[in-house]
């Protein structure tokens, strides 16, 4: 395998946060109006995680809350710096995580459009000649000179997943997105996101949807306690984590 069919690189990846337990408040602490004195507890989101991506892959990442699967995302997406280990991504990234952050309220959508594309690398030339298309996909064309922040939450993100998508960088990363929207704008997702993968993109897709899982994705990594439990096929790993929870992926 050479340079040029890996798009993600992950080796002995690792991640810790740190969780503030408070003390006890006593009645003297109270009126004196002490602060509550704080221990720092450290726990590893993520530990010795190690796997590699190939070019156009379709990656499903599965595993219970809490067991740092949108944290894997950020870290793919630069937007995290490991604590042990490395993480090498081929190419850029367009990331549908946390998808309406960044638009900014009191711009309109259409200035949130040319922001927010922008800051995700568009040039100018690039967001004039994709804007009509991104509004178009969004079904915002009759609220272009509407403040961001009196659309409703539906509308903000489509509105967000239309900018993202009409990124063209070669890793797509995607955290639940589709669990937001109703059944026609879902559809409309998958749609775009089959026309991505039929381009070659690579897909790397958090989700507790296992309907979706199976139909965008060939492989799937399992994580639990933190660490990556299967790296297999998405049926496999999805009848192993559908049998440890005992019960099913997702509605």
């Amino acid at each position: 395998m050479t340079a040029r069919d890996v798009a993600i690189e992950v080796a002995d990846l690792g991640v810790r946060f740190r969780r503030n337990r408070r003390g006890k408040r006593t009645l003297k602490d109270l009126f004196a109006g002490a602060k509550r004195r704080t221990r720092p507890d450290e726990f590893w989101a993520l530990r010795g995680v190690s796997f590699t991506v190939r070019t156009g892959e379709a990656i499903g990442v599965v595993g219970r809350n809490g067991q740092g699967k949108s944290t894997l995302l950020k870290l793919v997406a630069g937007v995290m710096l490991p604590d042990e280990g490395s993480v090498k991504v081929h190419g850029g990234v367009a990331p549908l995580i946390e998808i309406t952050g960044g638009f900014v309220g009191d711009l309109t959508v259409r200035e949130n459009v040319r922001l927010t594309a922008g800051l995700h690398g568009m040039s100018r030339a690039e967001v004039t000649r994709r804007y009509d298309g991104i509004i178009d996909f969004a079904e915002l064309g009759d609220f272009q000179d509407t403040p961001y922040k009196h659309l409703s939450n539906g509308m903000k993100v489509r509105l967000a997943f239309a900018v993202v998508s009409q990124l063209e960088e070669p890793v797509l990363l995607v955290d639940e997105v589709l669990a937001v929207g109703d059944r026609a704008f879902r559809e409309k997702c998958y749609r775009r996101i089959d026309e991505l993968l039929s381009e070659g993109r690579t897909l790397f897709f958090v989700s507790h949807n296992e309907r979706d899982l199976r139909r965008f994705c060939t492989r799937g990594l399992y994580l639990d306690k933190h660490r990556l439990t299967l790296d297999a096929p998405i049926g496999e790993v999805l009848d192993r984590y559908n049998a440890d929870t005992d019960g099913r992926v997702g509605s």
